[in-house]
């Protein structure tokens, strides 16, 4: 893991991030539908037979698998030593230099390349486009 990227090493780890931040933001929104249907099935009918046990049973399961898959992501995203800030928006912060002084590059789902960085102490309300980088 490097302690800081460069531009282009920031925008190569984007080309990897994208389809796993695409997975986080597809796996949570599997883990809402399930448990939307369990809280139904809770006040409706349908787990008092077997066929309705089996089935909270089997999506129990896919929950238990869905959430390790995520683990497994995020400890990943972790590994390569950039921060995830948000799994709706795909945001994530990617540190690097700018003149001897630590910043963040920041970049979300959605954007071809980084474009914009921010101080440590300020979130996305203090993103800047690259070109004022001092």
């Amino acid at each position: 893991m490097p302690g800081y990227y460069d531009l282009g090493a920031a925008n190569e780890r984007v080309r990897e991030l994208r389809p796993l931040l695409s997975g986080l933001r597809d796996d949570r929104a599997a883990i809402v539908a399930i448990q939307q249907r369990h809280e139904q099935s809770r006040v409706g009918a349908g787990t008092d037979d077997v066929a309705g046990q089996a089935r909270l049973a089997e999506e129990r399961e896919q929950l238990t698998d869905i959430v390790r898959r995520m683990e497994r992501t995020v400890r990943q995203i972790d590994a390569w030593g950039v921060t995830l800030r948000d799994i709706g928006t795909g945001l994530v912060d990617v540190p690097a230099l700018a003149n001897g002084r630590p910043i963040w590059l920041c970049w979300k789902l959605g954007e071809d390349e980084i474009s914009f960085w921010h101080e440590l102490d300020a979130g996305i309300a203090g993103r800047k486009p690259l070109i004022e980088l001092e």
